[in-house]
């Protein structure tokens, strides 16, 4: 309430700003100086009369004419929703100083709720009842601290988190964290998941590849979950859980088509390697479309030859499924 009372205060006083810069204009064009009403009704309706767009920021701008009021517009003029997607690009020590400019702001749990929750989308400590004082302003700068840590170091980041009651210790709620988190270095991200396997199991499960292409789906899960940069034992295992998934999320798919998770399996490789023959300079014989299909089905028999060679389409076109 306290937050829409704020927003109505504050487009009146645009509003206001506005009608006064649109009448002072008009009364210079006609060279005279603001004076009373006019008394004559008849004048008065034909006095054009000025039209404020409450939420035209842009218009406003263009008519901001004061000594007082050039340069940027200031971010506490703006409606909370466009702060917070402005703000948004900031670290935690620029929101520091930001917040040092624009006090408002700075002291608005609203704008630190939303920049929380924009950045690391999912944290335990959402769905508790928060206690009394509980400041958004202060978990931004812990998420922010235990995200520098875990880019440093991925365990003591996430115990970071659980030893300031950020995360649930569970499997599911790490791996929601990572899923929703923006912020983690995926190298760093790849050798914790590489270690807690209970953690990428549920990490598969919140991917949703249904009506996905193949290799589209493919490259989803990889922006995710980055692929290993050599072939091993972590890849073979990212794979067979892709396929697995994949197929449990396009059951119609896995009938008309004839896929199984073996199958999927197959075509997830050959696609790797199609990526690699494609775009890598160092390849100067690419691999035909029709060399695709003959050595794919060799291991995948049971795929159609369209199918195979849309598949070869899709790399062509868009490129490596794990770039």
């Amino acid at each position: 309430m306290g937050q829409g009372l704020w927003r109505v205060v504050r487009n009146q006083q645009l509003q206001q700003q506005y009608s006064e810069q649109c009448f002072l204009q008009r009364d210079r064009e006609r060279g005279r100086r603001v004076g009373p009403p006019l008394a004559d009704p008849l004048q008065q309706r034909r006095t054009p009369q000025c039209q404020v767009p409450g939420t035209d920021i842009s218009h406003l701008l263009r008519v901001r004419r004061g000594k007082e009021e050039q340069g940027f517009i200031d971010l506490e003029m703006l409606p909370p929703e466009l702060s917070i997607t402005i703000l948004s690009y900031l670290n935690a020590t620029d929101l520091c100083l930001a917040s040092c400019v624009w006090q408002d702001l700075g002291n608005d749990e609203y704008l630190w709720q939303g920049l929380c929750k924009s950045t690391w989308g999912h944290c335990s400590i959402y769905n508790r009842r928060l206690p009394s004082g509980f400041s958004y302003r202060k978990l931004y700068m812990e998420l922010d601290e235990g995200s520098l840590t875990f880019n440093a170091n991925p365990q003591e980041g996430i115990s970071y988190f659980m030893s300031r009651g950020i995360l649930v210790d569970h499997p599911k709620e790490i791996a929601k964290f990572i899923f929703y988190t923006r912020m983690l270095n995926w190298k760093m991200l790849r050798n914790y998941l590489d270690e807690r396997r209970d953690v990428l199991d549920e990490l598969v499960t919140l991917h949703n590849f249904s009506n996905q292409f193949l290799p589209n789906a493919l490259r989803d899960f990889f922006r995710h979950i980055h692929a290993p940069e050599e072939r091993g034992e972590y890849l073979e295992t990212l794979i067979t859980k892709f396929s697995h998934r994949f197929c449990a999320c396009n059951p119609t798919l896995v009938q008309e088509v004839g896929l199984s998770p073996d199958a999927v399996y197959v075509l997830c490789y050959s696609l790797i390697l199609l990526s690699i023959d494609l775009t890598s300079p160092h390849v100067k014989n690419k691999m035909s479309k029709r060399e695709f299909i003959r050595n794919t089905r060799r291991a995948a028999q049971n795929i159609s030859e369209d199918f195979v060679g849309h598949l070869y389409d899709n790399i062509y076109l868009i490129g490596h499924v794990a770039a």
